[in-house]
C-alpha cells in the first residue's frame, strides 16, 4: 500500500513545468514516430536517449513512459486511415479500422482505437502499480542459481518465439552474448577480447549499441528500400478529411462492444507483456482472435467491426504495464522499448532487481504515474486536439526525415560518451544490425543477449563456484528447477506443438 500511495502522490510532480513539458513532448514525439510508417517509438526513444544525461532521473523516466504509451496507440492512426500500420502492434487494428475508413467512418474508428488504448493502458498501468511490489517480494526467493536459470529462460523464450526464424534468432542472441564479453572480465580484473585496443578495455558502451541497432540500422534499411511506402501513404492522406466531433464513439457502440471485452483484452495484453520478447503485436493478435472466437457474429470481423479495434488496442496498450514487470523486478526487458528504458535506468546508476521497489521506489513511482497519466489523459486529449492533423504526418519528406535521424544518431552517440571510438562503434553496430535484419536475423535477440550477457555469465560462474563445479546444482535447487521446467513448457508449446490457426476474418481473404 505504501508503494501505491507513493505512485499516486507522484502525480504532483506533473505540476512541475519541466516534468510536464517533457511528458507532453515525449507523448507527441512517440505518437509521430509511431504514426509514420517505417518509424517506431523504439527509434524515438533511442534518439532521445542521449538527452537523459541532461535531465533528472525522474524527468527522464517520465518522458520514456509517455513515449512508450504513445508508441502503442500511435500506430493505429495510419493503420486505420490508409491501411499501413505505423507500428507492428497495430496490425490487427487495420483489419477492422481500414474497412471503417472505407465506409466513411475513419474518425469513429480512431475514436474507438483511442478509447480502447485508454482503457487498456490504464488497466495495464494499474495492474503494474498494484502487483509490482508483490512480484518484487517473490523475486527475493530467487537465489543465484535461480537467477541464472531465469536469465537463460528469458533468452531462450525470446529466441523460440521467433517462429520460422529460430536458428537466426539463436545466432543473433549468441552475437549479443559475445559482444557482452568484450572488456573487463566479470569476475576477475583482467581484460579479454580487446585485441590490443585500449579503447575496448571498458567494453562496448550500451548507448552506441542501442543507437546503432535501431537508429542507424533503420536509416540504412530505408536507404536501400525501393518501395516508396511514404509516397503511397502521403497520396492516401490527401484524400482523408477528419473532423473533431467524428471521433466520439456513441454509447450504443460502446455497449455493443461491452466492458467485458475491454477488460478481457487488457488482461490478455498485460500477461502477454510479462513474457520476455512477446510484445504488443502478440498481445493484440491473441486478444483479437479470442474476441473473434467468442463472438456471436464472427463473420463481421475484418469488415469494420469496432469490437475488433477495441480488442486490439486494449491489448497492445496493456502490454506497456506488463512488459515493465520483468524489467523492474528482474532486469529483463519485455520488449525493445523496455530494453531502452532499462538502459536509462542503468545509465543513471539504478540497478533493476528485487530491491528496487524497496530501495529506490521514489525514482520509479513517477515513471508509473506518468504511464497512467499518458493513458487516461493524453491519449484522448491528444486525439481530440490534433487528431485531424495526425494523418498529415506521413507527408513529411523521407529524405529530410532520415537525414535528420542520421545526424541525431551520430551526434547522440558521441555526446553520450564523449568518445570518438564509441561513436564509430555505434556506426559499426548499425551496419551489423542492418545486415542481420536484411538476412532475417531478429536484432532484438542480439540486443537482449548483449544486455543480459554480463549477469548471465556472472550468475553462471558464481553458481558453479558455490557448487564446486557441479552443474547439477541447477536441477537440485527449487528456484532454478522451476525456471528449467518453465523453459521446457514454453519450448513444448512454441516449438514442438503445432500452433493453432487464427480464426479467418474477412480482411485476411
Amino acid at each position: 500500500m505504501d508503494f501505491i500511495f507513493l505512485v499516486f502522490s507522484s502525480f504532483s510532480l506533473l505540476a512541475d513545468p519541466v516534468n510536464f513539458t517533457y511528458v507532453i513532448l515525449g507523448f507527441v514525439i512517440g505518437t509521430i514516430f509511431a504514426a509514420i510508417p517505417g518509424l517506431t517509438a523504439t527509434l524515438a526513444m533511442a534518439l532521445l536517449l542521449p538527452l537523459t544525461y541532461t535531465l533528472s532521473v525522474e524527468t527522464a523516466l517520465m518522458a520514456c513512459a509517455s513515449i512508450y504509451m504513445a508508441g502503442m496507440c500511435g500506430g493505429s492512426i495510419t493503420a486505420t486511415t490508409i491501411n499501413i500500420p505505423g507500428a507492428p502492434s497495430s496490425m490487427m487494428t487495420a483489419l477492422d479500422g481500414y474497412p471503417m475508413q472505407q465506409q466513411g467512418k475513419g474518425a469513429l474508428a480512431l475514436g474507438h482505437a483511442a478509447l480502447g488504448s485508454m482503457i487498456g493502458g490504464a488497466i495495464g498501468a494499474l495492474l503494474l502499480i498494484a502487483l509490482a511490489p508483490f512480484v518484487a517480494e517473490l523475486s527475493l526467493l530467487v537465489k543465484t542459481t535461480g537467477k541464472f536459470s531465469l536469465l537463460a529462460f528469458a533468452i531462450i523464450v525470446v529466441v523460440i518465439a521467433q517462429r520460422g526464424r529460430i536458428p537466426q534468432a539463436g545466432l543473433a542472441a549468441c552475437i549479443g552474448l559475445m559482444l557482452a564479453t568484450v572488456g573487463l572480465d566479470a569476475m576477475e580484473p583482467i581484460t579479454r577480447f580487446t585485441y590490443g585496443y585500449s579503447s575496448l578495455t571498458a567494453g562496448i558502451d550500451l548507448m552506441p549499441v542501442i543507437i546503432g541497432t535501431f537508429a542507424i540500422a533503420e536509416v540504412l534499411t530505408q536507404a536501400v528500400t525501393r518501395a516508396d511506402i511514404g509516397a503511397a501513404a502521403a497520396a492516401a492522406a490527401d484524400k482523408v478529411k477528419i473532423r473533431r466531433r467524428d471521433f466520439l464513439p456513441p454509447l450504443s457502440d460502446i455497449r455493443k462492444i461491452g466492458f467485458g471485452c475491454y477488460v478481457k483484452s487488457s488482461l490478455i495484453g498485460y500477461f502477454v507483456g510479462t513474457l520476455p520478447g512477446a510484445g504488443g503485436s502478440m498481445g493484440s493478435f491473441l486478444a483479437y482472435t479470442e474476441t473473434v472466437r467468442t463472438s456471436s457474429e464472427p463473420e463481421t470481423f475484418g469488415k469494420g467491426n469496432p469490437k475488433g479495434i477495441a480488442a486490439s488496442e486494449s491489448a497492445n496498450n496493456a502490454v506497456c504495464g506488463g512488459a515493465m514487470v520483468p524489467m523492474l523486478t528482474f532486469g529483463i526487458p519485455g520488449d525493445p522499448i523496455t530494453a531502452i528504458m532499462l538502459g536509462v535506468l542503468v545509465i543513471n546508476g539504478i540497478q533493476p532487481g528485487p530491491q528496487l521497489m524497496a530501495d529506490q521506489a521514489g525514482l520509479i513511482a513517477p515513471m508509473l504515474a506518468a504511464l497512467l497519466f499518458s493513458a487516461v489523459v493524453l491519449i484522448p486529449l491528444t486525439l481530440w486536439l490534433i487528431g485531424p492533423y495526425f494523418i498529415k504526418i506521413v507527408t513529411v519528406r523521407k529524405d529530410v526525415l532520415y537525414a535528420v535521424i542520421a545526424l541525431l544518431a551520430v551526434v547522440g552517440s558521441y555526446v553520450s560518451t564523449y568518445s570518438t571510438f564509441q561513436m564509430f562503434m555505434a556506426l559499426a553496430m548499425g551496419v551489423l544490425a542492418f545486415y542481420l535484419r536484411r538476412n532475417g536475423f531478429p536484432v532484438i535477440t542480439m540486443l537482449l543477449g548483449y544486455i543480459l550477457g554480463p549477469n548471465l555469465e556472472e550468475f553462471l560462474r558464481r553458481s558453479l563456484a558455490l557448487s564446486n563445479g557441479d552443474p547439477t546444482t541447477f536441477f537440485t535447487n527449487p528456484d532454478s528447477l522451476f525456471f528449467v521446467v518453465l523453459t521446457l513448457v514454453f519450448f513444448y508449446f512454441l516449438v514442438i506443438r503445432k500452433p493453432t490457426k487464427a480464426p479467418a476474418v474477412g480482411a485476411a481473404k
